[in-house]
């Protein structure tokens, strides 16, 4: 990201002098300098970088107290002009905290430097090396992040609710680096340091290059692809991301998860939501992960149906026409072993995201059953139920929705009877459905929001029955970052997703109160983690299983997306316990096939999931 300076001022008005001080009396033991809107003379630094705004500067005289950071960013696109790294200077200035949006943090700077003199030149630069031990350059510390918690605000756990009950701005707490990732990198403000053994976490965060990695230190939820998975109350606080480096090289545009880098030497600033390392040079790819991709899943359709195959994938505003129709329908057919039904979000119109009244998504979903049937030689058939125009979120015009794809051979609707977009579905004597397929809604739940799409199935042969539940609820927009003022973040959408799990947990409710042994699969985009609220209240009402869970997958192997420094898990599927207790251990499968992959070859910004169940009456 490109490094600026439209920032706010935290003071204009500056208090008396502050003479002959060190950077740490400037940083201070918390967020906030204690010396804020103070103007200072006579401070000692030895230059570390430069950059096109300013320098960086470290104490020459270190206080071995490891929550200061002994450097200092000095704001001035002309003090750099006649300087060099290891120039030792004395200057004089003011102490001012900036941000360039309310809801990130404050970074200290010096600001309007004057009277700069160069004491000495030609100093070695060492920059400190995170995950070891060190001493004499800025005091004697262990320099490895902590693993699980961002800060002693949110009470144990990242995403606890309520939400941005506190601001880190306000209370102002004092650091203590070993025991928080944000206080352990605001230790090192400004601070130059090298990561060794440098793992790339994704692809590049955006078109800057700016991306996400860890070092050489101990980290936790490492998954077997060299990633970092979101778990319980764990959300990667040891990770850092790589900003635009200060010669004006260009980091690499091609990483991938689990990339190896070339060390990283740099330094550690605040920017735009999160704490970054500036490299002063960019790095390059080492190596990468092999296989590029993951093997096509193991689970097969046996046409019967105590062995049906049923996966769930997010397309990411599938249109007609587009082209990643091909390779869509080739995660479908070879990676997922072209499964009897296919849940699927984010199908868009027959327009597209062009905002003109469209609705009917049946050009969108003919171009991808027939891309299907060219690959499996098998008729795949859709259905879904149009949304009310610009009603349930997603691109304006879009009218994103939920749909099934399912194979005619293997399975059928039972009694079909569609509804329309405003026609509520009900469970009915059976039980059965008052519309198959139809729509769940409860305004204003649903308000701007996908409403799950509920349909009843029987195999051909007419000894399997089961109900299916299509889920994408409301998105996170609106969260603010990990590493922001809010504390703890704020999780956006989670009251209206813990109304949604209300609604869609208690329609399951009563077909299960029909028939304790029906078969009901629910699955789709949760937006949400297993381990959070909605889906926690979801469980506990529908009374369905998390298939995570009951197939035993290790933890950290359970993500279907990356989003900053983690992998995470938003896609669910859940069954009820007639069906999970006949799931065994390689009975379900997330495939990597995007979260993994080049950007060339990227169909989603989810993965696919993928399972056999037996789903025979009785």
């Amino acid at each position: 990201m490109k490094l600026s300076h439209y920032l706010t001022a935290f003071g204009l008005i500056l208090s008396p002098f502050a003479s002959a001080i060190t950077v740490a009396e400037i940083t201070g033991n918390k967020y906030l300098s204690p010396l804020s809107r103070s103007a200072f003379t006579n401070l000692t630094g030895l230059v570390t970088a430069k950059g096109p705004n300013g320098i960086w500067i470290r104490s020459t005289q270190p206080d071995d107290d490891e929550r200061t950071s002994e450097s200092i960013y000095v704001f001035s696109r002309t003090v750099g002009a006649n300087l060099a790294a290891g120039d030792i200077i004395m200057l004089d200035g003011n102490v001012t905290e900036f941000r360039s949006s309310s809801a990130f943090l404050f970074l200290t700077e010096v600001t309007d430097p004057r009277n700069v003199q160069v004491v000495s030149k030609g100093n070695p630069v060492n920059p400190v090396v995170l995950g070891a031990r060190t001493s004499g350059i800025i005091g004697d510390k262990d320099v490895s992040p902590p693993t699980e918690q961002y800060s002693g605000l949110d009470n144990g756990d990242v995403f606890g609710v309520p939400n941005n009950v506190s601001h880190i701005s306000q209370v102002n707490p004092q650091l203590e680096p070993t025991m928080y990732g944000m206080d352990f990198f605001e230790s090192l403000s400004g601070e130059l340091v090298a990561i060794q053994g440098v793992t790339a976490l994704g692809r590049p965060a955006n078109r800057f290059g700016d991306q996400w990695v860890y070092g050489n230190w101990t980290v936790t939820g490492k998954n077997t692809r060299g990633g970092l998975t979101v778990t319980d109350r764990d959300s990667n606080p040891e990770t850092i991301i790589v900003g635009s480096p200060l010669d004006r090289t260009r980091n690499p545009n091609t990483t991938k998860l689990g990339d190896s880098l070339t060390d990283i030497i740099g330094i550690v600033q605040y920017n735009f939501g999160f704490y970054s390392i500036l490299p002063l040079t960019a790095p390059s790819v080492i190596s990468s992960q092999s296989p590029a991709l993951p093997p096509p899943s193991g689970i097969k359709s046996k046409s019967r149906c105590n062995n049906l195959s049923i996966a769930t994938y997010n397309i990411e505003n599938f249109t007609p026409g587009n082209d990643r129709i091909p390779l869509v329908a080739d995660h479908i057919a070879t990676y997922l072993g072209a499964p009897s039904v296919v849940f699927v979000q984010e199908v868009q119109d027959n327009s597209g995201a062009t905002n003109d009244g469209t609705v009917d998504a049946n050009l969108t979903l003919s171009d991808l059953t027939q891309a299907l049937e060219e690959r499996t030689g098998s008729p795949y058939l859709f259905v879904d139920v149009d949304p009310v125009n610009n009603a349930d979120g997603g691109e304006p015009g879009g009218n994103i929705r939920n749909a099934y794809l399912y194979n005619p051979s293997e399975v059928r609707l039972y009694k079909p009877n569609p509804g329309s977009s405003t026609d509520a579905n009900a469970v009915l004597p059976g039980p059965s459905l008052r519309f198959n397929p139809g729509r769940i809604d409860a305004p204003p739940v649903f308000a701007s929001s996908r409403k799950p799409l509920v349909a009843q199935w029987e195999t051909l042969d007419g000894k399997g029955n089961f109900f299916t539940v299509n889920v994408h609820w409301t998105s996170k927009g609106g969260s603010t970052s990990l590493q922001g003022d809010p504390r703890p973040p704020v999780n956006g959408g989670i009251e209206q997703r813990n109304a949604q799990a209300n609604v869609t947990g208690s329609f399951i409710a009563q077909i299960l109160a029909q028939d304790r042994n029906a078969a009901v699969i629910a699955a789709g985009d949760f937006n949400e983690f297993a381990s959070l609220e909605p889906l926690e209240r979801f469980v506990q009402i529908s009374g369905l299983q998390d298939l995570d869970v009951v197939s035993d997958l290790p933890e950290v192997e359970r993500y279907t997306y990356t989003f900053g420094s983690s992998q995470q898990q938003l896609d669910h599927m859940y069954v009820s316990p007639s069906v999970a207790k006949y799931v065994g251990k390689k009975d379900f499968e997330h495939v990597h096939v995007n979260t993994w992959a080049a950007e060339e070859n990227v169909a989603s910004d989810h993965d696919p999931t993928v399972a056999s169940l037996n789903l025979c009456k009785g």
